[in-house]
């Protein structure tokens, strides 16, 4: 997932056990190299007084100054993508959204146990995260000046008399951004290579969507690729949007294509999962399944309903499985998520609706 450059890491954490633990991991990645590991802000300021890191990975367990106060002070001086990881976020919740907010660029659980296939995922998961922050072309907001929240309306109106939706083949919608990448895996890993048509969001920079769809491609039976203007969407296939633009659907005389709209942000956020599933609402409407997954904030909540509306199926993933259950519990309690489903569930999920799809509305669809 390289762009042939080493990204400089920092990591700060106050056990140097931990320290040389996560050095090991993240000096396996051929793209990354850490090239300071200090215990506390103090050795860390210190250090970067000398010159910034292309990423930091922040431990939350800091002696004298905290680590989530020590965030809010970069994000304050010295703007730099930073990756939070610790032991108290594995659940999400208000700390997560603390984190979030203050500016991080990532927040994950931090790699424990002896299980090897589960540390190799944490590894995967980690350097993927600081990759994607090395590679971000912007820097994370400072904490106090919160962009401009946009709706929906900002990009894509929704039209006062939505057209008739005919019976078409069965599409998926899946959005998610924190924690979302290994997430995704999970779930397009286990879909057979006839999976319905699939487009996802996933909040990450530009640069990093084509690697990561690449990545997926090589894993999966079904085919993934990052959208481009004009992909014909088709059973098999799962499209990604690219991290700068926003992924709007249209039906066409062949089936669902995609079109990209550069836009502003919608709900701070481009791509958008709202502009996603607004888009679907209106142009497949009972055609089409919502899933809104991990992730910080609200983007999705609002237009999941939406799609709910126009007769889609919509689900959440649940709270156990999220790495941070902001965006899935907002779709939750606004009504817009008909229920919760665990993360090893959602591929299964996935698959129900599209068989029931074809039985309900008979096998001679159009595209």
């Amino acid at each position: 997932m390289s762009d042939g450059q080493i990204y400089n890491i920092m990591v700060v954490d106050d056990s140097a056990a931990a320290r040389e633990f996560l050095r090991r991991m993240i000096d396996s990645d051929p793209a990354l190299k850490v090239t300071a590991a200090v215990g506390d802000a103090r050795g860390a300021v210190s250090l970067m007084r000398h010159g910034l890191p292309d990423a930091m990975l922040l431990d939350l367990d800091l002696p004298e100054v905290s680590g989530l106060a020590f965030l809010r002070r970069i994000m304050q001086q010295h703007p730099l993508p930073v990756v939070v990881c610790s032991a108290h976020v594995s659940k999400g919740g208000e700390l997560a959204g603390q984190v979030m907010k203050a500016g991080a660029f990532d927040c994950l659980p931090k790699p424990r146990g002896d299980n090897p296939k589960v540390l190799e995922a944490s590894r995967r998961r980690l350097c993927e995260a600081l990759k994607a922050a090395a590679q971000s072309q912007r820097r994370p907001q400072a904490a106090g000046q919160p962009q401009a929240k946009l709706s929906p309306d900002a990009v894509l109106p929704y039209p006062i008399s939505p057209p008739a939706v005919p019976a078409t083949l069965p599409l998926v919608c899946l959005g998610a951004s924190t924690g979302g990448t290994e997430a995704l895996r999970e779930v397009l890993a286990a879909l057979p290579a006839d999976a319905p048509a699939i487009a996802i969001v996933q909040h990450m920079p530009e640069t990093f969507t084509g690697a990561f769809a690449n990545r997926l491609s090589g894993l999966c039976k079904i085919e993934v690729i990052e959208a481009q203007e004009d992909t014909l969407l088709r059973p098999g296939l799962a499209v990604i949007a690219p991290g700068h633009r926003h992924l709007v659907l249209r039906r066409g005389p062949r089936g669902y294509r995609c079109q990209l709209v550069d836009g502003p942000p919608v709900t701070r956020h481009r791509p958008s999962v709202d502009i996603l599933f607004r888009s679907a609402a209106i142009c497949a409407g009972p055609n089409a399944l919502g899933v809104i997954m991990t992730g910080m904030g609200d983007d999705g909540a609002h237009c999941l309903g939406e799609l709910r509306r126009a007769g889609g199926m919509t689900l959440a993933q649940d709270e156990q499985s999220s790495v941070v259950f902001g965006m899935p519990r907002e779709a939750l309690e606004r009504g817009s998520a008909q229920r919760a489903v665990p993360l090893s569930k959602i591929a299964e999920a996935i698959m129900h609706f599209a068989r029931k799809h074809r039985t309900m509305v008979g096998q001679g669809l159009e595209p």
